[in-house]
């Protein structure tokens, strides 16, 4: 089998779908399939490889870690006609996905796709509701031509089936708990932050209006004076509302900017709670990274985290946007330290059930389908 990735997001870019992305080429190559990359230019990358094309790029307003590239249609043929791939798969919805629609239709390749971020969620945190019906139609459109459209949810699917997608299949996630544990040593932590209260709450992620981060805000002023003075907040991450945020944080937060490996693992394994308030994840992927770490999740009942999160036994999933039910559940686990135990081995337990080459072998076994005998239209 021979693949060929078309994506406006890719390492060294920070995000869920970047991240994923990567997964899955460090298990195209583990497994010794053949693949061909094509990806924005971004100024930090310094891979260089035969099996990727950069193009040069500009970042997407609504979204800075998304970049809008300029693909060079030419080399992208030349590419494609040298490599001569079996299947293109469509990881985004822009510039260089509509590259890879382009060419698989004019070169009759299989597309398939996936469909990682619901922009459609983001419009009303940036006044642009009005785009919604046009988004929707650009989608639709975007996606008639895919053999199969992989969506990391129940809940994504359902709400694609809503707006008249079709031929729609799980592609779940899954997560590296050996990168991901609990064995650490909390001390350093607590020395690198000078951190002398008993309890740490967490979250990670993009620091956007998107991510409900106001619900967390206010939560942190909310909670019981018995559980406030025992708490410490560190919020790891980077993005548009870094520097208001902490500019109005309590005194028993931390900002951390943006982490990654040992780091970021220390950071949930050293944490008793992770705490997620975000409504518009289409999986969340933070979630089963800060479960691995047998850290329990207070989580949003909305979205892919609410499939994620087991209620009761992993985390409790809150009513989104309801600060006084992330209030009471962040302090009744702290005051139940039994049942946060028993909920942290229960994450850990669920994550070790979640490896990636489970979720991969489950994606090129819906692919193997497609490789059917066919003419292609190479010149």
């Amino acid at each position: 089998m021979r693949i060929a990735v078309f994506t406006d997001t890719y390492a060294p870019q920070v995000n869920g779908v970047a991240k994923t992305l990567q997964r899955y080429v460090e298990y195209l190559e583990t497994k010794g399939i053949e693949y061909r990359l094509f990806v924005p230019k971004a100024s930090k990358d310094r891979c260089i490889s035969s099996q990727i094309q950069r193009f040069k790029s500009i970042p997407f307003h609504l979204y800075p870690e998304c970049r809008l590239a300029i693909p060079n249609i030419y080399s992208i043929r030349k590419e494609l006609e040298s490599f001569r791939p079996d299947l293109i798969h469509i990881a985004t919805p822009f510039n260089i996905g509509l590259a890879g629609l382009y060419y698989g239709k004019k070169l009759n390749i299989p597309i398939v796709g996936s469909f990682h971020t619901n922009f459609d969620h983001y419009l009303k945190y940036y006044d642009l509701q009005f785009l919604s019906k046009w988004i929707w139609k650009y989608m639709r459109w975007f996606h008639h031509s895919f053999k199969k459209t992989f969506v990391p949810s129940q809940n994504t699917r359902q709400e694609l089936l809503r707006n008249g997608f079709s031929n729609l299949h799980i592609w779940s996630r899954g997560v590296d708990c050996r990168q991901f544990h609990p064995m650490i040593n909390t001390d350093l932590l607590r020395q690198q932050y000078q951190i002398t209260q008993p309890y740490i709450l967490t979250y990670v992620g993009r620091i956007a209006p998107e991510k409900d981060l106001h619900i967390l805000m206010d939560v942190s002023r909310q909670l019981p004076d018995s559980i406030k003075d025992q708490v410490h907040w560190l919020i790891a991450g980077s993005g548009p509302l870094h520097e208001e945020l902490e500019a109005n944080a309590p005194a028993n937060m931390t900002f951390t900017g943006y982490l990654s490996g040992s780091k970021l693992t220390q950071v949930y394994a050293g944490s008793n709670l992770f705490v997620f308030p975000s409504t518009t994840e289409t999986f969340g992927n933070v979630v089963l990274e800060a479960m691995a770490c047998g850290t329990p999740v207070v989580g949003s009942k909305a979205g892919g985290v609410q499939e994620v999160i087991q209620d009761k036994k992993t985390g409790i999933l809150c009513d989104p946007g309801s600060v006084q039910d992330f209030t009471d559940a962040i302090t009744n686990l702290l005051e139940n330290k039994k049942m946060l135990r028993i909920m942290g081995y229960e994450a850990r337990q669920y994550a070790l059930s979640r490896s990636w080459d489970t979720i991969f072998d489950g994606l090129l076994y819906e692919f193997a389908d497609l490789l059917v005998p066919r003419e292609y239209n190479y010149a």
